[in-house]
């Protein structure tokens, strides 16, 4: 295993756990103690990690600064988080902003409304983009090529609901496509219902998505629509400043790939 690998690992552990002790952390990760203490002293050096007062190390801001970067090279999430605060204000659920990362879907900011049970999709959680509101908006305005390398890989199974067959999602992409925006009820996690809506760049392709997601059920028709209306309204005005200028919603009447 390189030292890369090796520093990752002991990143990925810390970041999990918190503070550990430097033979908690080789005997968890099983690496030799030796190799250990050096990994922890260069990445101290770099300001990755710190020590706590009682020895136990930790991680430090400095990641923290590194994809604040990050994020401000995406772009949009600041310009999302004004519509995000108003949307979790009018539908009192969880709001996630998500860029298209490697045809997954990543999540990169989140705005919790007032509704008791929120769901917890962690920022920097990654997940396919055959279910969920959010992943689905931006596959169903992928290019073909990009939409049929989705739809020959695997697409495993989060529960009863979550569609599984290809002929089946090239389908919901048509539905999606002639709608505007997706709906996940129940496709990853039971009893939470989400509606998203693509962010599309200059080229008119998605580079992220805003959905809204909770325990009120979701499914086309008028009780929707205010919402619906409301996710346009922010998608469209980020897909604006990113030099987007095709007509909106991003209604197609192009054919998916089965």
């Amino acid at each position: 295993m390189s030292s890369v690998a090796r520093a990752f690992r002991v990143i990925d552990r810390l970041a999990r756990d918190g503070a550990m002790g430097v033979r908690a952390i080789a005997g968890t990760l099983d690496l030799p103690l030796g190799s250990t203490h050096r990994l922890l002293a260069d990445l101290a050096g770099e300001h990755i990690i710190e020590q706590t007062p009682d020895g136990q190390w930790q991680l430090s801001y400095r990641l923290l600064e590194i994809t604040d970067r990050q994020i401000d090279h995406v772009g949009f999430p600041r310009m999302a988080r004004p519509w995000c605060d108003a949307l979790a204000r009018f539908s009192g659920e969880t709001v996630n902003v998500n860029v298209l990362s490697s045809l997954s879907c990543v999540c990169i900011d989140k705005v919790r409304g007032n509704e008791a049970m929120q769901l917890d999709w962690r920022v920097g959680a990654r997940g396919p983009l055959h279910c969920g509101g959010s992943a689905k908006a931006m596959l169903a305005f992928l290019t073909p090529a990009d939409l049929a390398l989705v739809m020959a890989a695997p697409l495993p199974a989060y529960n009863a609901n979550t569609i599984t067959d290809p002929a089946a999602l090239a389908a919901e992409v048509d539905r999606i496509r002639a709608r505007g925006y997706a709906i996940d009820a129940q496709e990853i996690v039971m009893g939470v219902f989400c509606v998203g809506v693509p962010i599309l760049g200059r080229g008119g392709l998605p580079v992220g998505a805003i959905s809204v997601s909770g325990t009120t059920p979701k499914a086309p028709g008028a009780s929707l629509a205010p919402l619906v209306a409301r996710l346009h309204e922010a998608c469209h005005a980020v897909s604006q400043r990113l030099g987007y200028a095709g007509s909106w919603p991003p209604i197609t009447d192009k054919v998916s790939a089965a």
